[in-house]
């Protein structure tokens, strides 16, 4: 059989109309996909914007429930926990009190709605910490390193304490060797073997970071983070990241940022047994709202294009901070 040529193959046929594009639409987003992220505060009815992210707001424990109950209202059923302690230490104590934010925070809200969320707790220390780095530090003169194999059993405690207090999902964001092997042994050795894990696999060192630390309260308050996220530079070693955690036992893995790792997305969800989240994070949310407010894009259209590139890319899971407004425009379409 002969390739059709022009005139007689005329892709613009199938362009013709929204109906005829809506039927042949290759990659379709849906609310079902969608993990909305929370910061939370132990305070009861606490509300306050976050200057660099419009339309984001740090949240007491009755404004978080409030959320997603309207969140819930459009079809939004996930949500990805951080919390913002009151105590901070060198080791970050508070993230495995049983009694700290995310904990009490858990409870209450698989009180209020039972089985109708998914709730996934974002497990590291950056937030918990004095000196806003993921973990246990070890200063050699005027250097330092995180000392990743000291902090292996505080992540394991930590992922153990919320998964009791009712997270569905532990997501280690600290891109610690051996992480996901820790966490699976010290689960499992409470009998939470049903807990799954999302593992932060492939979390590059990115500049698009930055909204986040007002967010969380957590920059660090010396040096980076260079020495334990990846050098955004690297491809194959994504790859090698991933097929590492899903050895150890992840049962999902994630690229962080989304938009600038388009084809690191793609190349793990081709390569990956498990499915594939991708976190579409606050620098990325932070432009598109900068560039709306001016009047420079179209913001509807910019955001569903973005989140359906994500889609397309291999992100069969998509936590972003669009998610409400995105659910909105998907269900009123």
């Amino acid at each position: 059989m002969t390739e059709a040529s022009f005139p007689t193959f005329r892709p613009r046929r199938r362009r013709n109309s929204p109906g005829l594009l809506a039927l042949t639409r290759e990659t379709r987003l849906s609310v079902e996909q969608f993990v909305y992220p929370l910061f939370i505060l132990p305070r009861e009815n606490f509300h306050m914007e976050i200057s660099s992210m419009p339309g984001q707001f740090q949240l007491g424990y009755t404004e978080a429930e409030r959320l997603v109950d309207e969140s819930l209202k459009i079809g939004v059923k996930s949500f990805l926990l951080f919390g913002i302690p009151d105590h901070k230490d060198c080791e970050g104590s508070s993230a495995w009190d049983s009694d700290g934010v995310i904990a009490q925070s858990l409870r209450r809200l698989r009180k209020a709605f039972g089985t109708a969320i998914t709730l996934i707790t974002d497990e590291c220390f950056c937030e918990y910490t004095s000196h806003g780095h993921c973990g246990i530090i070890h200063e050699e003169g005027d250097r330092f390193y995180l000392d990743n194999d000291k902090t292996l059993p505080n992540l394991a405690r930590q992922c153990v304490v919320h998964a009791q207090a009712g997270a569905d999902i532990v997501a280690p964001s600290g891109m610690l060797d051996g992480m996901v092997s820790a966490i699976r042994s010290g689960l499992d050795g409470a009998g939470l073997i049903h807990t799954p894990i999302l593992a932060y696999s492939a979390k590059y060192s990115s500049a698009f970071y930055g909204p986040f630390r007002d967010a969380a309260q957590s920059p660090p308050q010396f040096g980076d983070r260079t020495s334990y996220q990846m050098d955004p530079a690297n491809r194959l070693e994504a790859l090698t990241e991933v097929s590492q955690d899903v050895a150890q036992g992840a049962d999902m893995v994630m690229v962080k940022p989304a938009l600038a790792y388009l084809d690191i997305i793609r190349e793990v969800k081709n390569a990956s047994p498990v499915p594939v989240a991708a976190y579409n994070v606050s620098g990325e949310y932070a432009m598109l709202k900068a560039a709306a407010k001016n009047g420079w894009i179209d913001e509807k259209r910019a955001i569903l294009e973005t989140l359906g590139s994500i889609h397309r890319a291999g992100a069969d899971i998509l936590i972003t901070y669009h998610a409400l407004e995105a659910a909105r425009w998907i269900r009123d379409n």
